[in-house]
C-alpha cells in the first residue's frame, strides 16, 4: 500500500548548512532567504537584485554579444555556452526579468536572435522543431515576458497518446522522460505567466501522470530503473533528466495548481532517494557533470558538496 509523502522541517535558521549556502553567490543567497528561511519580501527582493550586478549573473550578462547571442548562436554544439543554455542558466540564477539589464538583454535576443537558416531563421522565442528544445524555449519566453502562443500550440499538438513527448516522434510513439520534463517545465511556466487554460492544464496533468505512473524513474512494463544515470543529480541539468529535476518540477507544480497541491504518494520513492544522498554535514554532492564547454565553473567538481544540489534537495524535502 502506498504511503503518504512525509513533510520535512526546514533547517534551523542558524544551521551550518544554511550558513554554508549563504556564503555564496547572490543567486543562491536570495533563493535560500526565500525558500529555506522565509525572510520578508523586501529582504529577498534586495538580495535578488544583486544577481544582475554581482557574481555569476553579471558575468553572464557581460558575455552577451552585440548581436544578442551568447556563444555565437542560439544553439551551438558541443558545449553549453549558446544563447539557449545561457538564458536557462540566468533563469536558474533568478535574474529578475523586470530589471533593466535583463530587459536590455532580452530585447536584443527578441529583436536579433534566430535559430538560423536550418529553421527558417525562426525568431528565438518562436523555437525550432524539437519539443525538448521548444519546451524550454516556452519556459524562457514565459519567464522573460516573451511567451509565444504559436509555440505553445505546437507543443500541445505534439503530445503523444501515453501523455508525454519525444523529440523522435514521429516515428517513435513512446514518450521520453527527457523531452517530457522539458515540455512540462514550459507548460508550467506558461500557466504561471499567462494563467491556466483548460487545454494547457489538461496537457500538463497528462504529462505529469506519465512520470508519476513510472515513479519518476521506472519502466512501466518491467518496473526496473530505466537509466541509473537518472539517480545521479546534476546542476545545471542541461537537457538530461534526473530524479531531482523531476521532483523540483513537482514542487513548483504543487504551488501553481489546485488538484495537484498535495504530494502524490508515487513520489515517495524518489523523495527517499534524495534523503539518502544527504551527507553527514547535511549537504548533497554534485554527482553528474555533463561534459562540455561552459562559461565558467560554479561548483568544485563532481563528488564535492554542491550548493545548488543542496538548495534544490532541501526545497523538495520540505513543503511551504
Amino acid at each position: 500500500m502506498a504511503t503518504k509523502t512525509p513533510q520535512r522541517d526546514l533547517p534551523e535558521p542558524r544551521s551550518p548548512v544554511l550558513r554554508w549556502l549563504l556564503d555564496s553567490d547572490p543567486s543562491i543567497r536570495w533563493q535560500v532567504l526565500r525558500d529555506l528561511m522565509a525572510e520578508p519580501d523586501e529582504v529577498v527582493t534586495r538580495e535578488r537584485s544583486r544577481v544582475a550586478s554581482e557574481g555569476w549573473g553579471t558575468r553572464l550578462l557581460d558575455l552577451q554579444g552585440p548581436d544578442g547571442h551568447w556563444g555565437g548562436g542560439a544553439f551551438t554544439n558541443p558545449g553549453w555556452t549558446s544563447t539557449f543554455y545561457t538564458l536557462l542558466l540566468l533563469r536558474d540564477l533568478g535574474l529578475d526579468p523586470a530589471g533593466e539589464r535583463a530587459r536590455r538583454a532580452i530585447g536584443l535576443v527578441r529583436d536579433c536572435c534566430t535559430w538560423g537558416p536550418e529553421f527558417g531563421d525562426s525568431p528565438f522565442f518562436e523555437g525550432e522543431v524539437e519539443p525538448c528544445i521548444n519546451g524550454r524555449v516556452l519556459a524562457l519566453g514565459a519567464y522573460f515576458g516573451e511567451a509565444s502562443e504559436r509555440l505553445l500550440d505546437r507543443l500541445l499538438g505534439e503530445q503523444l497518446e501515453d501523455g508525454g513527448w519525444n523529440c523522435e516522434a514521429p516515428p517513435s510513439r513512446r514518450s521520453s522522460f527527457h523531452s517530457t520534463i522539458c515540455v512540462l517545465e514550459g507548460l508550467l511556466a506558461y500557466e504561471k505567466a499567462k494563467g491556466a487554460t483548460t487545454a494547457v492544464r489538461e496537457a500538463r496533468l497528462r504529462g505529469q501522470e506519465y512520470l508519476l505512473e513510472r515513479g519518476l524513474v521506472r519502466s512501466l512494463s518491467t518496473g526496473k530503473v530505466i537509466d541509473p544515470a537518472w539517480l545521479q543529480f546534476s546542476f545545471p541539468t542541461r537537457w538530461h533528466y534526473d530524479v531531482l529535476w523531476g521532483l523540483d518540477y513537482f514542487r513548483r507544480a504543487g504551488r501553481a495548481g489546485r488538484a495537484d497541491v498535495e504530494p502524490d504518494p508515487r513520489l515517495a520513492e524518489a523523495i527517499d532517494l534524495v534523503e539518502k544522498k544527504r551527507d553527514g554535514d547535511g549537504r548533497w554532492p554534485l554527482e553528474n557533470v555533463h561534459a562540455g564547454e561552459v562559461h565558467f565553473e560554479m561548483e568544485d567538481g563532481a563528488g564535492e558538496p554542491s550548493r545548488w544540489n543542496t538548495l534544490r534537495a532541501l526545497r523538495v524535502l520540505t513543503r511551504p
